[in-house]
C-alpha cells in the first residue's frame, strides 16, 4: 500500500522518478510512452462506448442501458488511471535495472469488454425494448 501511494505521488511529479537507479536507454522510455497512450486512447474507446451506448440505445430498457453504459465507463476510468500507474512502476523499474512489472489489469479489462459484449449480443438477438 505504501508503494502505490509513493506511485500516485510520482504520477504529479515524474521529475522525481529520475532521481533513482540510472538513466535507462531513451528508447524504453519512449516504448513505455507510447504503451500509457496506447492504453489512454484505449480508455477514452471505452468512455466513448459507454456514452454511445446511452445515447445512441434509447429503446433499450433503462436498467440494461444504465448497466452496460456503467460498466464501460467505469472501465475507461479504471483504465486511465492503470495507463499512469503502469508508466510510473514501469519507469522505476527500468531505473532501476528490475524486472518489470506484472499486471492481473489486461485480464480483467478484457473479461469486463467481453462481458459487456455478451450482454449487447443478447440484447440485440432478443430485441428487447423498453
Amino acid at each position: 500500500m505504501i508503494d502505490f501511494v509513493r506511485n500516485v505521488r510520482l504520477w504529479f511529479a515524474p521529475e522525481q522518478v529520475r532521481e533513482e537507479g540510472s538513466t535507462p536507454d531513451y528508447r524504453f522510455s519512449l516504448a513505455n510512452e507510447r504503451t500509457f497512450l496506447a492504453w489512454l486512447r484505449t480508455a477514452l474507446a471505452l468512455i466513448g462506448g459507454g456514452f454511445a451506448v446511452d445515447q445512441f440505445l434509447p429503446d433499450l430498457r433503462w436498467g440494461w442501458r444504465v448497466g452496460l453504459s456503467l460498466a464501460l465507463l467505469t472501465a475507461g476510468v479504471l483504465c486511465s488511471l492503470r495507463a499512469v500507474n503502469h508508466w510510473v512502476r514501469c519507469e522505476r523499474a527500468m531505473r532501476r535495472g528490475e524486472d518489470l512489472p506484472t499486471s492481473r489489469f489486461p485480464a480483467l479489462l478484457g473479461v469486463v469488454v467481453a462481458v459487456v459484449a455478451v450482454a449487447m449480443v443478447v440484447v440485440v438477438l432478443a430485441g428487447w425494448e423498453g
